[in-house]
């Protein structure tokens, strides 16, 4: 590999001195890289439908696009050689990056023959990560469905199955802590047609899950009709609560996920403070994907607005997944993303509340944006 002499070596990676991390990796997951091995291109996701691929730079990991059109044409090449990668901005040395392993977990199957990897997944480097339910109530219909949703592509193409039993939750879970270290995990769930929005099926998964071994849970879900679903929630094993707005304006929800725009974003800011009340101030998480519409302004309000009830708001780039209705929409400008996220990571500074205090899940993870490396007190790597 022709690696220059003068890049120093940073948690295995090598880096010019000069190199600005944080607005490296957000040019990164905006525009995406195009990745080649010794034989060509590989497709290699990450996990679920993502079109992302886990890399590792100065001690962080983050996940880029590498199967979006945007990446295609993106001005940033990694060329793989074993276990590290040149990574090249127009033909020029960027860094030596690395990635991590496949999974051993990967190469097991449950007595019923099914792999584990249809099973979860490895997200970044850590984190287990399933989605319980790969089918929604909400999917089925192009005319309540999320535009940029992906959910039952993997089923289509048998990469995974359509429901995991909270006994092949807790059996994959156990490995992939024996074999590859997880430390904490993810599980998210399509919305079923009943009012409790998937927090029965999560609390199920999440018991399961406990009772097989010691793994920091994160449950995502839409706000289930009754709030007493957090208790119960809490009580199963899970530490920490994702409820996802994705997008933070009326408007927009109401255009690109008209189904899910049916909860309204008050009833989501009473859902958070009730929740707060169950799982603890910074234990309760949103996900937000900038690049869908809402204006700058109207995100940093709305973050500013769930910090202050003590949620985590987790600010990514949106990046379209090919075979959605959005698969040729724009992802935000580097530029956007840098501004933004220094504007996010103010206010989660006012507010007293860290990505590394969170027990588990997206914020805890960071890898889907670079906001974690904006915070003052970030540990790089954590």
């Amino acid at each position: 590999m022709r690696t220059q002499r003068n890049l120093p070596i940073v948690d295995g990676s090598a880096v010019p001195a000069s190199i600005d991390i944080a607005g490296s990796l957000t040019e990164l997951q905006a525009l995406g890289m195009r990745w080649r091995g010794a034989s060509g291109l590989h497709r290699l996701g990450g996990a679920g439908p993502s079109d992302h691929k886990a890399i590792r730079l100065a001690g962080q990991t983050v996940m880029v696009p590498i199967l979006t059109h945007a990446a295609a044409q993106s001005p940033f090449e990694a060329i793989a050689n074993g276990d590290r990668a040149e990574l090249r901005r127009e033909g020029a040395l960027v860094a030596e990056i690395t990635f991590p392993p496949i999974p051993r977990f990967y190469e097991l199957e449950t007595a019923e023959g099914v792999p584990y990897w249809k099973i979860a997944t490895l997200h970044s480097h850590d984190v287990f990560a399933t989605t319980v339910l790969q089918n929604c109530v909400r999917y089925a219909d192009r005319r309540t469905s999320c535009q940029f949703c992906a959910i039952g592509q993997s089923l289509r193409t048998r990469s995974t199955i359509a429901r995991k039993t909270p006994a092949q939750l807790a059996e994959v879970a156990a490995a992939a802590v024996r074999l590859d270290g997880v430390r904490h995990g993810v599980l998210t769930t399509g919305t079923p047609p009943t009012a409790d929005r998937g927090a029965a099926i999560l609390c199920e998964s999440a018991a399961g899950i406990r009772g097989a071994v010691e793994l920091p849970l994160q449950a995502q879900c839409e706000p289930p009709d009754d709030f007493a679903w957090f208790e119960r929630l809490r009580s199963s094993g899970v530490d920490t609560l994702g409820m996802h707005l994705e997008a933070v304006t009326e408007a927009v929800r109401a255009e690109i996920m008209p189904g899910k725009a049916e909860i309204s974003i008050e009833t989501y800011l009473d859902a958070f403070d009730v929740a707060v009340e169950v799982f603890g101030r910074g234990q309760v998480t949103t996900y937000v994907l900038a690049g869908l519409g809402d204006p700058e302004e109207a995100i940093l309000r709305m973050a500013e607005e769930v910090a202050r009830r003590g949620v985590y708001p987790f600010v990514v780039p949106f990046v379209p997944i090919a075979g959605t209705p959005f698969e040729h929409h724009p992802t935000p400008s580097p530029f956007a993303m840098q501004r933004l996220l220094d504007g996010v990571a103010r206010i989660l500074e006012d507010a007293g509340l860290r990505s590394q205090d969170i027990a588990a899940g997206c914020g805890r993870c960071g890898a889907c944006s670079t906001l974690r490396s904006r915070e003052k007190s970030a540990e790089v790597g954590a």
